[in-house]
């Protein structure tokens, strides 16, 4: 056996990193969650770990500190494995911009939008740039943790596959099996998923873990005899419900059921977030959610507005799309007619740009070229135009300092005066509002613009700014304009406030999984000394 410099014991001859992958029985069960609770853990024992998932489906994506984008799940687990996120760490990554096609990033950057059938031709390639870069990661790391995505036995996509049983074969990962006893039919998830597999694929199944469980754990111990007895497969643990740690959803298929938290549920301090067709970017919104006696509610279903505070457009993959279905829905009115009433309305990138008077795409980055009405709250236009615009950013409004980030295609500006709109440079003030964020520094670099826009009432606001209340002074500055001062907002918020989440979660996964296990399946000797040890 040899030692790594953090003294935990590998196997002989592994010139590379090792690795352990989680895949799913299906989506949401939670694989995302147990990996960067492993990240955690390994991190805590003093093994050098990184993140991977070689093909991440998301419109919840974010920036590294190159500038680059990546989908956030992954960046949540490079916190927890207490690094700076790299695109190595997901290097391909797909943006739904409607039922069929996706804008495609690798390695951060945009590579342009394809249907589904131009994509599948192309997976050879983006197999090959997946491996290089799960190679630079495990040449520069002691252990990788892999995601999987959605079933590893989707038989039919199983000859263009990559992210799960292929990349794991590829990276020598046992991988283990992540069922969700919440949904139901756990015995059929998992004996169904091994059935679909071959002989082959069973084999790199080194065992299973059961998630989300409710009540008792013991009393699921016949359940585990027979699905072990069954599977010839190890449990590795049956992980308990919990509502107490927040980790930030990977996708927005947690917020899949908005009709149930409505507007009839609202007390007087309230605020509703639009559920759009193509949301992004949604997780800017935890802080709200973390603020005590603020309840926050995610609508699709039309509905009376009156009892919330402000009401927020999101961050959406789709504007020109989400605008129209804004129209076609009546949620365009209902909203313009919040704002007459006296409401506060707030748009985040392309909420932002749905404010304003108009979007054009004359390129056609979002489908065919053309021009669209946005609700006219704000005197501002935006034309879509490549390149993206991908950076972290620091900003002030007015002498409150927070830190976030931008995602987005094109610029706006005001009407009623001259745009170049190839800089985003706005040489005069028009009537009608003005500016409202100071951005102070980008991707390293001091610079010193303007981002956003301030209604002449003082009741809507718009910023490209992700991130926005990740900083507890600027969401108390923003919940006290709503007219609700006073709420306790957590003291910490970002990644300070996601760093003890990650801790709180591997003490969990800790508690309830075979971690011991798990440790020694991927060749690491738990037993060894670790930095805190020593």
């Amino acid at each position: 056996m040899r030692k790594t410099r953090q003294g935990i014991s590998m196997k002989k001859n592994i010139h590379k990193a090792t690795c352990l992958a989680f895949l799913g029985t299906g989506s949401d069960v939670g694989k995302s969650v147990l990996a960067t609770a492993m990240c955690r853990v390994l991190t805590d024992r003093g093994v050098r770990t990184a993140p991977y998932k070689a093909q991440n489906m998301s419109n919840n994506s974010g920036v590294t500190p190159e500038g680059l984008e990546m989908g956030r799940a992954q960046i949540v687990q490079a916190e927890a494995c207490r690094l700076a996120p790299h695109v190595d760490m997901n290097p391909v990554l797909l943006k739904p911009t409607g039922e069929t096609g996706s804008q495609v990033v690798v390695l951060g950057e945009a590579a342009g939008n394809q249907q589904a059938k131009e994509y599948y031709a192309s997976k050879h390639d983006l197999f090959s740039v997946a491996k290089a870069a799960l190679d630079r990661l495990r040449s520069r790391y002691e252990a990788v943790v892999l995601e999987g995505a959605g079933s590893c036995a989707e038989v039919n996509l199983m000859a263009h596959d990559f992210v799960n049983l292929r990349i794991a074969a590829y990276a020598d990962a046992p991988a283990i099996l992540v069922a969700d006893i919440h949904k139901g039919g756990v015995f059929a998830q998992i004996v169904g998923t091994l059935a679909c597999l071959s002989r082959k694929q069973q084999e790199q199944i080194a065992g299973f873990i059961i998630n989300r469980f409710r009540g008792d754990v013991r009393l699921f111990d016949e359940g585990v005899r027979w699905l072990t007895q069954r599977t010839g497969k190890p449990c590795f643990g049956v992980i308990p419900w919990f509502t107490h740690i927040r980790i930030e959803a990977e996708d927005s298929v947690v917020i899949e059921q908005p009709e149930q938290n409505g507007a009839d549920d609202a007390g007087p301090e309230a605020v509703a977030v639009i559920r759009l067709p193509h949301i992004s970017n949604f997780t800017d919104f935890d802080p709200l959610d973390a603020t005590e006696g603020l309840s926050l509610h995610f609508l699709e279903r039309i509905q009376d507005l009156s009892r919330f505070a402000a009401v927020i457009l999101p961050g959406t993959k789709n504007t020109r799309a989400d605008m129209d279905w804004l129209v076609q829905t009546g949620w365009a009115e209902k909203i313009r007619c919040y704002h007459a009433s006296g409401g506060h309305v707030l748009g985040v990138c392309g909420g932002y740009q749905m404010l304003g008077e108009n979007i054009s795409d004359p390129d056609g980055l979002e489908g065919e070229p053309g021009e669209i009405a946005g609700l006219g709250l704000l005197p501002v236009a935006t034309r879509l135009a490549a390149p993206k615009t991908t950076t972290r950013a620091r900003f002030a409004w007015d002498q409150i300092q927070g830190a976030g980030y931008e995602i987005h295609m094109g610029h706006t500006g005001p009407t009623g005066n001259r745009l170049d709109m190839k800089t985003g440079s706005r040489p005069g003030t028009p009537a009608g509002g003005r500016d409202w964020l100071s951005v102070t520094e980008q991707n390293g670099r001091l610079v010193s613009f303007t981002d956003g826009w301030i209604s002449g009432d003082g009741k809507v606001r718009g910023t490209y700014m992700h991130g926005l209340f990740d900083a507890p002074r600027v969401l108390e500055q923003w919940l006290a304009e709503i007219g609700l001062p006073g709420l306790t907002v957590p003291d910490v918020q970002g990644v300070d406030a996601r760093d003890g989440q990650y801790t709180e979660l591997a003490r969990h996964f800790e508690k309830h999984a075979d971690v011991d296990g798990l440790m020694r399946t991927m060749g690491l000797d738990p037993d060894g000394p670790t930095e805190k040890q020593k």
